[in-house]
């Protein structure tokens, strides 16, 4: 944001999100425009990218917010002219899978799709999200909020027929941790302790919240 300019607060209606002036989500995932669509969230779609290996040694938390930020300023740089003028904010969000302390990634491979599925089954583990907004003023974006949501899910016991069957379905092959709750595997899900949505790609309630807070969404 510009030195001396100051953005809608909470309850001021000229501020908040309609189809003339739209959130701007720095995401390809169809999975996040569903769940923005179904909390009545007018957004356009602009994806940032970011370089999302995992450094030497970087934990969970410090990874998140590396990629989330660098999203962030990706898509504030590219943003075309037309949208920027229109657009009131942006988010971007990170969504990775953590067993034992370590980031599951996305499986490039059938054996690494496998590998996965094998060491969730019959485990807890947890699916963090990190997600930022900032609100849009000419060239300039201001990261207002900054958020880390944390889901824990149970995966039923596996054998290895079970674990090969899912991994040769294809539907993991996209997905941080190589499954998707909201599919085929769904029926490895035994328990969800906290967001269903964040599982998916982004907490719905969080993000509702965090726009009312900055005045972007109304009641």
């Amino acid at each position: 944001m510009s030195p001396g300019t100051h953005g809608p607060i909470a309850g001021d209606s000229r501020g908040v999100l309609s189809d003339a002036h739209p959130l701007v989500l720095g995401s390809g995932s169809p999975r996040r425009r569903e769940i923005l669509t179904s909390i009545a969230v007018p957004h356009v779609v602009h994806k940032g990218d970011a370089n999302e290996d995992v450094l030497p040694s970087e934990e969970a938390d410090v990874y998140l917010a590396r990629v989330a930020e660098a999203k962030l300023s990706d898509v504030v740089r590219t943003l075309p002219d037309a949208l920027r003028a229109i657009a009131r904010a942006v988010l971007v969000a990170d969504t990775s899978v953590i067993v034992d302390g370590e980031i599951l990634g996305k499986p490039e491979t059938l054996e690494e799709a496998e590998a996965m599925i094998a060491r969730l089954a019959g485990r807890t583990h947890e699916v963090h999200t990190r997600f930022c907004l900032a609100r849009l003023d000419g060239p300039f974006a201001e990261v207002e909020h900054a958020e880390t949501v944390v889901t824990r899910v149970t995966f039923r016991p596996l054998d290895a027929a079970q674990i090969r069957a899912y991994a040769a379905s294809g539907e993991g092959k996209d997905k941080a941790g190589g499954y998707a709750a909201q599919g085929l595997g769904g029926a490895l899900v035994s328990r969800i302790e906290g967001s269903y949505s964040n599982v998916v790609g982004l907490p719905a309630c969080e993000v509702a919240v965090a726009l009312e807070k900055l005045g972007l969404r109304g009641p």
